[in-house]
């Protein structure tokens, strides 16, 4: 009997359990800049959700919020809130968050408007400066959410 348990157990390829697979879903929304490149505002696998890089543009209009980067970055962030919102998230599910600035001479103030929106559920963080961003902008911001079960 134990050696046609065995046999059945090798056959059968053992006793693996298949999860269901997850399901790719793209989410976009109205409420953020339409995407300026062959990308996604954010891909949503399971319950995580995994956002593209936000600039400060006014998603109404197309046009890049003029003023301090303090406001650039006020709008980058609601621009983020908006696709997290979309993909059934908030500020609070965000786990990991990636700052991009084009003059880290800014940072100080980046952090003073981040800060408004991280409140208590601080994601982990990286901060550096680039080159150059898209359309010029002075901070792009990307991040990783994830909805706990």
């Amino acid at each position: 009997m134990r050696r046609l348990i065995l046999i059945l157990f090798v056959v059968l390829g053992g006793c693996h359990f298949q999860p269901p697979p997850i399901k790719r879903e793209v989410i976009n929304t109205p409420e953020a800049p339409v995407a300026i490149g062959p990308y996604s505002q954010a891909i949503k696998m399971g319950n995580v959700l995994y956002c593209s890089g936000q600039i400060g543009l006014n998603p109404a209009t197309g046009e890049l919020v003029t003023g301090d980067i303090q406001e650039e970055t006020r709008q980058v962030l609601k621009n983020l809130g908006a696709v997290l919102r979309a993909g059934g998230m908030d500020y609070n599910d965000v786990t990991s968050a990636t700052v991009y600035l084009a003059n880290m001479d800014d940072y100080k103030s980046v952090n003073e408007i981040y800060a408004e929106f991280f409140k208590e559920n601080k994601p982990a963080r990286a901060a550096v400066q680039v080159a150059r961003l898209p359309r010029n902008v002075r901070v792009e911001i990307a991040c990783i959410a994830v909805k706990e079960n």
